[in-house]
């Protein structure tokens, strides 16, 4: 018996071009798979195997992407992948024919066809189709990745999602999970009698939300116009019109940082209902979760990150007062005066946003976000927040200080927001002058003076509940996912860097694709240093093992994202080779956004002691480089070659 001898596993370019030399002698035969308009499949996979007693023996049509092929000679079975799970198909030279059988070994795996054959079971009891017709339908030109075993890289997952979920089908659950969750809340809104409407995207004036919009320029009324940060004002104003119930299930951009649980292109639904208060927000939010838990999901109780999270109705209410006595152990409730409570938050660790008043209710808030969010794992109501962070929101009339809006959490994270919405058109002017004066202390996130909306208060709105929940989280947490992006089709993506040119790397660069390889020039812009200040050299002399005493590491940024209420802060998830996960803080956002830095490899001094800020232990410093140029300051973080790997000393 001959020995065999394994060939040559053929490089990339090599399986295209050989796939485009078997679509060019299709095309030159006649049979160009691309002039294919329609199959008319009458069967999926899912359905034969879920009822193979009614399919035995007879005859069906269905199509889908070849996925695998086994076998030689005359008999093949391949793998094929249709919109509803997998079937095997059986190839035998006796039913096909000779011709068509040589055929269908040309075909190479990720080739779209459609079967007409009849359903069996082969002898290991497989439910399989045995194939006496096969169509190409579109010639695969790139080969599936990884040997077709599947595609685990997360950025080209998520930049390729079509490829993603071709070879890992348990991708796709996430995404019909995410459709009925959606289904099941327009249901749940409609059963209550709520009408769907939709809002205007661009707007003149950025509202409804504490967030920094994207600003885009409309060219025929030359006015610079922001991207929706929320749907909340145009639909308070349609409750002032007489829609009594409303809702709206739309896409939020927000130009914000990106992490696990962030995208700066996001889902939520909003809804109001006029003559109703947060308290009925809070009956619809825990409906909508524990109604798809149940009728849908199967289970009150499921897992999301590492917890057993139980949905079951009933969950707990506690007051921010109450939450943070509780978990902090400071009782704003007894606390009066302003400094008292700043002094309060304080002592715990806690620091107010730099934009911040010096206020109990933002004392109160701080302490909140920065110390008790930790620890609501299991589906809790926050209710009675400060006026100062609630500017839409109706006053409590036990306590002026606190407003009557309610967020709710699981697993540590906000799920959703609600309001008694604030009706006082005159209360409610005096609130957006707040934050326009924090605004210009700095804020640029706090809500613009809506003028048109001040107009249709005065006109009268009704005692009205609002509420506004991510969609895109309850998908998480229903699919058990790690990341937003995991639920997201298409989440947003930094483009690939573009590579030079090895020949000419001053002169031409490569963008590598599918296709081939495009030539663009690439001019350096020269750089002017002629403007540049630097400080003086240390006339001091350090010795050497006290300057060995500091620990400079490589670091890859596995994380990063804007620190909540700082406008300098930037928190930064990294990877340090020890294994474990590493926190700095760094104050540079002046100079980066987030995504800028995710992936980026950094010099780090790892071996500080933890330094508190803004509620969280930064341990260790980012080295930049810091020099100032007409008299302003210029900053520009460390960044080496990405191949010096985590962990690395540097000497």
């Amino acid at each position: 018996m001959a020995k065999f001898v394994p060939q040559p596993e053929l490089s990339l370019n090599d399986q295209m071009q050989i796939r485009r030399e078997k679509l060019a002698a299709l095309q030159a035969e006649g049979r160009d798979p691309f002039v294919q308009t329609k199959f008319d499949f009458n069967a999926d996979s899912a359905a034969i195997k879920a009822d193979y007693e009614a399919f035995e023996g007879k005859t069906v049509k269905v199509a889908g992407r070849l996925m695998s092929k086994r076998g030689q000679g005359k008999v093949m079975f391949c793998d094929l992948q249709d919109r509803a799970g997998r079937i095997q198909i059986f190839v035998k030279i006796d039913e096909l024919g000779e011709e068509e059988y040589n055929r269908f070994k040309k075909y190479d795996i990720g080739d779209i066809v459609g079967v007409e054959g009849e359903v069996f079971k082969t002898k290991t009891e497989e439910i399989s189709i045995r194939a006496k017709v096969v169509t190409l339908l579109s010639k695969s030109l790139l080969p599936l990745p990884n040997k077709f075993h599947g595609l685990t890289d997360k950025e080209a997952r998520f930049r390729q999602r079509y490829v993603d979920l071709m070879v890992n089908p348990e991708v796709k659950r996430n995404f019909v999970i995410r459709s009925k969750f959606i289904k099941h809340l327009r249901n749940y809104l409609d059963s209550m009698g709520y009408i769907e409407v939709e809002t205007p995207v661009l707007n003149t004036i950025a509202g409804g939300a504490a967030a920094r919009p994207f600003v885009t320029h409309h060219n025929t009324l030359d006015i610079d116009m922001y991207m929706r940060i929320a749907t909340e004002l145009p639909l308070k104003r349609l409750i002032v019109g007489g829609m009594d119930r409303v809702y709206e299930v739309g896409r939020i951009f927000r130009n914000e940082g990106m992490d696990p649980k962030h995208n700066p292109e996001f889902t939520t639904v909003e809804l109001y209902q006029a003559y109703a208060d947060f308290h009925d927000m809070m009956d619809i939010a825990e409906g909508i979760y524990t109604t798809f838990a149940k009728e849908v999901m199967g289970s009150y109780e499921l897992e999301w990150m590492g917890e057993k999270i139980d949905l079951t109705p009933g969950w707990p209410r506690l007051t921010m007062v109450e939450a943070v006595k509780k978990y902090v152990g400071v009782d704003f409730g007894v606390i009066t005066d302003d400094a008292e409570a700043v002094a309060a938050a304080k002592a715990v660790g806690v620091e107010l946003a730099d934009a911040a008043e010096k206020t109990w209710g933002n004392a109160l808030y701080a302490c909140f976000d920065q110390k008790v969010e930790e620890h609501l794992v299991q589906p809790t109501f926050i209710t009675m927040y400060p006026v100062e962070v609630s500017p839409l929101t109706k006053k409590s009339p036990e306590d002026p200080r606190l407003t009557e809006r309610f967020e709710f959490f699981i697993n540590r994270s906000e799920m959703g927001n609600a309001y008694s919405e604030l009706n006082d058109p005159i209360d409610q002017r005096e609130r957006f002058k707040k934050q326009v004066e924090q605004r210009e202390r700095g804020d640029d996130e706090t809500e613009m003076l809506d003028e048109d909306f001040l107009t249709a208060l005065e006109y009268g709105m009704p005692p009205t509940g609002g509420m506004g929940m991510g969609i895109d989280r309850a998908v998480m947490l229903f699919t058990g996912a790690d990341t937003i992006r995991e639920v997201i089709l298409f989440p947003t993506m930094k483009p690939l860097d573009t590579p030079k040119s090895e020949n000419k790397p001053e002169e031409v660069g490569i963008i590598g694709g599918a296709k081939g390889t495009v030539e663009i020039e690439i001019k350096d812009d020269p750089i002017d240093f002629s403007n540049v200040e630097i400080e003086p050299l240390f006339k001091d002399f350090v010795d050497f093992d006290t300057f060995s005493k500091s620990d400079f590491r490589a670091v890859k940024v596995k994380e990063c994202e804007a620190v909540k209420k700082s406008k300098k802060l930037l928190k930064f998830v990294l990877d340090d080779g020890t294994g474990t996960d590493r926190v700095i803080l760094s104050g540079i956002h002046a100079y980066y956004e987030p995504e800028e830095l995710v992936g980026k490899t950094c010099i780090a001094i790892t071996n500080l002691p933890p330094r508190p800020m803004m509620g969280i232990d930064s341990c260790g410093m980012l080295i930049s480089a810091v020099h100032h140029e007409n008299g302003e300051e210029k900053l520009h973080l460390l960044m080496v070659d990405p191949h010096i790997p985590a962990g690395a000393k540097l000497y």
